[in-house]
């Protein structure tokens, strides 16, 4: 299976549109980061999980050809405001299946309400298959089982992603003891840390390094990454050995 980090900052992007910071004028191409998302191929599949409003430049950049399907964490602008540039593909192959909560796939279809529709619909537009997610229950694509992993964004609910023995959890603040007994024995685990500081809807780095301690992953992988948390290669110097930081184009090879 591989893991490709199409995009790793915070809904924001790096740079910040505007800013002086220093991290925002960093020349390191590991500083400048699209919004968070993977692509994940396995058994001549490919999956995305979100598109965000930098999807067309992360296609691009990946070289990407064919998408099986998306799945989605929530509704969140900076992790599906991409969902029209999906139509190359369903030019190519029909409609794209997608994943996600009811909610969530509820709010697309009024914001994409184009999308979504089923009659006189407008020539060009893209279309999707959408599937409800249950947390209860493995999704089967392509006859392997994914395993959802239900958390809390602040308030809001948000879903994770297992294949085998990769986990993807963006966007966490808190997880109740039997989601995380669902990511026990990982090789690779990517987590969300936005900042040193302490957020409100998200996982800083010490309770990233928290959490990773108590899930005990093999390998960590960081995403969802401010210019607030410094420049990458200071922070990656002061990580424990079996964490790093993702950056934008990484690729890994996970069994």
């Amino acid at each position: 299976m591989k893991i490709t980090f199409l995009g790793t900052g915070t809904s924001t992007g790096i740079p910040l549109i505007g800013s002086n910071h220093p991290v925002c004028l960093s020349q390191n191409t590991k500083d400048k980061r699209l919004r968070s998302s993977i692509k994940i191929d396995f058994d001549n599949y490919t999956y995305v999980i979100d598109c965000g409003p930098d999807f067309r430049q992360q296609m691009i950049n990946s070289n990407c050809k064919k998408i099986d399907g998306i799945l989605f964490t929530h509704e969140h602008a900076d992790h599906t405001a991409g969902l029209d540039d999906i139509r190359p593909f369903c030019f190519r192959n029909g409609a794209l299946p997608i994943y996600g909560h009811k909610r969530v796939l509820e709010n697309l279809s009024i914001r994409f309400n184009y999308i979504f529709k089923k009659d006189n619909k407008y020539p060009g537009a893209p279309s999707v298959i959408p599937n409800h997610i249950d947390s209860n229950s493995p999704i089967n694509l392509n006859k392997s089982k994914v395993i959802p992993i239900s958390y809390l964004h602040a308030d809001l609910q948000v879903y994770g992603y297992r294949f085998n023995d990769f986990a993807y959890i963006t966007d966490l603040k808190t997880i109740e003891d039997n989601e995380i007994e669902k990511l026990k024995n990982l090789d690779v685990l990517v987590l969300n840390a936005i900042r040193i500081e302490p957020h409100f809807s998200h996982l800083n780095l010490t309770e990233a390094l928290d959490l990773i301690k108590i899930i005990n992953p093999k390998k960590t992988f960081l995403t969802h990454i401010s210019h607030m948390l410094g420049f990458h290669d200071d922070v990656e110097k002061g990580l424990p050995e079996n964490v790093h930081l993702s950056y934008d184009g990484l690729v890994i090879e996970v069994n």
